[in-house]
């Protein structure tokens, strides 16, 4: 029999390990003590049976639906699970009418379960909110993404939000240790049991998510099996793993809370957290024409004057990204972040722009000066466009004592160079300037 024919010879008709391991109980579920532990608010609602309209927010795998369940059982209500993945509206308005009359009828609230609720626009949403409103349903979302960015405002407004945390290492040690020993419902009777090594890199491939952990454990344990080692080790992991892809999804908020941690880690000076959340964005497929566009705007933003080889260091690898794409550009982008995490910082340029932007915002249309308008036609210049101009060139201190700012401007000072790097030089020759201006 081939190998990988052996992961799929067990029991067909059994649950998915996942499944069969989901808790029965709020004791059994892991990694949520500040929602389900002593002092937790939702064991509070089992406990007195009460079920507000909530959501639940978290990554998969950190017990969204199991807790919806929980809650379900433990408040005597039926529960009634939907999915934003595969129906629609009409499907949810049908379920909702269908509780309304439970309700009127026997008295009896349903538990409205919908998973990956953010999938409804903010339009389809407001179907929820009648029946909410009246307390024909309890409505319990579950949903990966945030709901401040997903959710309208006036559904916010009716429900709780709960933020659920992905699994930590500790946590995930033990749910698999229960999984591989577990008789019942786990695979115990497989023989098979497994280094403490290959446990713990089967839970952080996982990356927090207890569902995906469980599947790795159980091709393990098959794989474990049709090679008649019994017994899953690091190297076994791998091949059951192959390639653990880093967290990330694109256009959603991992998206730019990791595009901000790269970003902030540039600013800081940290090379070590720079290349890492570089490598989280190239490594989990992000458009590396994104990431080199954010490092163009970091090496002026951050950077500037201070060091203004770094826009350089990043077009240079703009132009990589161009011209080979991933991965042959992925030591380009490494390079240009290490340079621009090891530049000095100034943000003089942002600082300076800033002010300038704002200033057009509050007077848009102040008068350029006339010396330094164009004056292309002899009536321009008896119109007295011109006047007055001295051409730098001709000086010999080549510059000019001569008004280019607006006359409400003319005092303005927008661009102040720090003491960093190059730019402790440009204070020095901005003072020179002035000097030379002073003296005609």
């Amino acid at each position: 029999m081939d190998r990988q024919d052996a992961l799929y010879t067990s029991d067909q008709k059994s649950p998915p390990l996942a499944d069969r391991m989901r808790p029965r109980t709020m004791d059994e579920i892991l990694g949520q003590d500040h929602l389900v532990g002593p002092d937790g608010v939702i064991r509070a609602f089992v406990e007195r049976r009460e079920l507000p309209s909530m959501i639940f927010w978290g990554p998969p795998g950190s017990g969204k639906t199991t807790m919806a369940r929980l809650l379900a059982d433990a408040a005597g209500t039926e529960m009634v699970t939907f999915s934003a993945v595969l129906s629609g509206v009409k499907e949810a308005r049908a379920i909702m009418a269908e509780a309304s009359r439970r309700r009127q009828l026997a008295g009896q609230r349903t538990v409205l379960f919908v998973d990956e609720i953010h999938r409804f626009n903010r339009a389809q949403q407001d179907a929820f909110l009648p029946f909410v409103e009246v307390g024909d349903i309890v409505l319990v979302g579950a949903t990966t993404e945030n709901p401040s960015f997903e959710l309208n405002r006036a559904l916010l407004s009716r429900v709780k939000v709960y933020i659920l945390e992905p699994l930590e290492e500790d946590d995930m040690a033990r749910l698999l240790d229960r999984a591989l020993h577990d008789s019942e419902r786990g695979l115990g009777r497989s023989g098979v049991d497994a280094d403490a090594g290959a446990l713990g890199m089967i839970g952080r491939l996982a990356a927090g998510d207890a569902r995906q952990a469980l599947n790795h454990l159980e091709l393990a344990v098959a794989l474990a099996g049709a090679d008649g080692a019994g017994r899953i080790d690091e190297e076994l992991v791998q091949r059951v793993a192959q390639r653990s892809v880093a967290v990330y999804d694109k256009g959603r908020e991992e998206h730019f809370n990791l595009i901000s941690a790269l970003h902030k880690s540039v600013r800081n000076s940290d090379v070590d957290a720079s290349l890492y959340w570089l490598g989280r964005m190239l490594e989990g497929g992000a458009d590396p024409r994104f990431v080199v566009r954010r490092l163009l705007r970091m090496a002026s933003e951050d950077i500037g004057m201070a060091d203004p080889k770094a826009l350089e260091q990043v077009s240079a690898a703009a132009h990589a990204v161009e011209h080979m794409g991933m991965p042959e550009c992925e030591l380009a982008l490494a390079q240009a972040t290490v340079y621009l995490a090891l530049a000095q910082k100034s943000n003089a340029i942002y600082k300076a722009y800033g002010a300038v932007k704002l200033e057009i915002a509050n007077r848009p249309g102040l008068a350029i000066p006339m010396s330094i308008r164009n004056a292309p036609t002899a009536l321009m210049k008896d119109a007295g466009y011109g006047r007055g101009y001295h051409y730098a060139h001709d000086l010999a201190s080549g510059v000019a004592d001569m008004q280019c700012l607006p006359d409400e401007l003319k005092n303005a000072t927008f661009y102040r160079p720090t003491e960093h790097g190059w730019e402790h030089r440009i204070g020095e020759r901005l003072k020179e300037i002035a000097e030379l201006k002073k003296r005609g």
